[in-house]
């Protein structure tokens, strides 16, 4: 009989499996303590309760650890006061003892003592991108005009700040995967949502930021998700990222006009995850157990049992009944 861990490690390989896995995750935390959870034990314990509970109510497949709490990288010179790229221009390190990552390690460390049974977990890790655009606007999902000024102000030291913000995630996550014993990382991704922005911007500006954190996790032996955010209706192109070195590749699949079976062919052969559509008006939020279950099995039929994941577009409504996570795994157990 095959194990969890080992039906999801085979999953992430792209080799047989007796049944496809599923895997949906949702925040713990309120949407205004996600930037604050840092040198904040109340929200630290709100996220390890959160996941305990989940855990044992829906007895997953894996765990995608929610950073709740961190959104916010501590570095003293990014602020919500900051209007040019120019002020950020003496960026440094954060340094490799500081308590921001040594607090993530303990939360892993702590949610996975929580674990009813063996199963891989990996780490939500924001893009270094992502976390200049929150912290400037001091709120998450928001920021994209602003540093898409700061790419038109001084492209160069643009890239200069993503590599320093990169290099510290890049320490973070070889600490999660070595130290605090995670399985991988669940990478979070997103263009700048400005229509002027292209994609060769990204690629010239951005992506060796990406690419210097995957690349860590990937040292330190870990099974990597790319997740490409589709968040609130966010749009990306999702050609970018095909070449990413990550086992496993997530994303909206409605909002991007990218099919599982389409994006399969993109990515490689990579194994694919997702399926559902993630907001409160999607069908896993809305539907009947009949249609929910349905759903499931269509989406086998058309990719087949190898290389698939049936999970949801991003971060599902945090209010969901959970039996209906139960009936899509219900439904590819049969």
């Amino acid at each position: 009989m095959t194990t969890k861990r080992e039906l999801v490690l085979k999953a992430f390989k792209g080799e047989k499996v007796e049944r496809v896995p599923v895997g949906f995750w949702y925040h713990f935390a309120e949407e205004d303590e996600l930037l604050n959870g840092f040198q904040n034990p109340d929200i630290f314990a709100k996220n390890v309760e959160g996941h305990k509970h989940f855990v044992q109510e829906v007895q997953p497949d894996f765990v995608k650890i929610m950073s709740d709490g961190f959104f916010s990288y501590p570095n003293p010179l990014i602020t919500d006061q900051v209007r040019s790229i120019k002020d950020l221009a003496a960026i440094e390190s954060i340094g490799d003892e500081h308590p921001w990552f040594d607090q993530q390690v303990a939360l892993v460390k702590e949610v996975r003592a929580t674990f009813i049974e063996d199963i891989v977990a990996v780490y939500n890790i924001f893009a270094p991108l992502t976390h200049l655009k929150w912290q400037i606007s001091n709120k998450v999902a928001f920021g994209d005009e602003l540093v898409a000024n700061f790419l038109k102000e001084d492209p160069q030291t643009f890239r200069h700040v993503l590599k320093v913000i990169a290099q510290d995630l890049a320490t973070l996550v070889k600490k999660i995967i070595t130290e605090a014993g995670a399985d991988g990382i669940y990478y979070s991704a997103q263009t700048i949502q400005v229509p002027a922005f292209s994609s060769q911007d990204y690629k010239e500006y951005i992506s060796e930021s990406d690419l210097i954190v995957l690349e860590a996790a990937n040292r330190a032996h870990g099974q990597n998700i790319l997740h490409i955010c589709g968040y609130k209706g966010a749009s990306n192109d999702v050609t970018i990222f095909k070449d990413y070195p990550v086992q496993v590749v997530n994303w909206a699949v409605g909002p991007e006009g990218l099919s599982l079976k389409e994006g399969k062919r993109l990515f490689g052969g990579k194994t694919v995850l997702g399926g559902f559509e993630n907001t409160e008006e999607g069908l896993l939020y809305t539907g009947s157990k009949e249609d929910i279950q349905a759903k499931a099995r269509e989406l086998v039929a058309e990719n087949g049992q190898q290389g698939i994941i049936i999970g949801a577009d991003c971060t599902i409504p945090s209010d969901i009944d959970n039996r209906r996570i139960a009936w899509v795994r219900e439904a590819l157990a049969e």
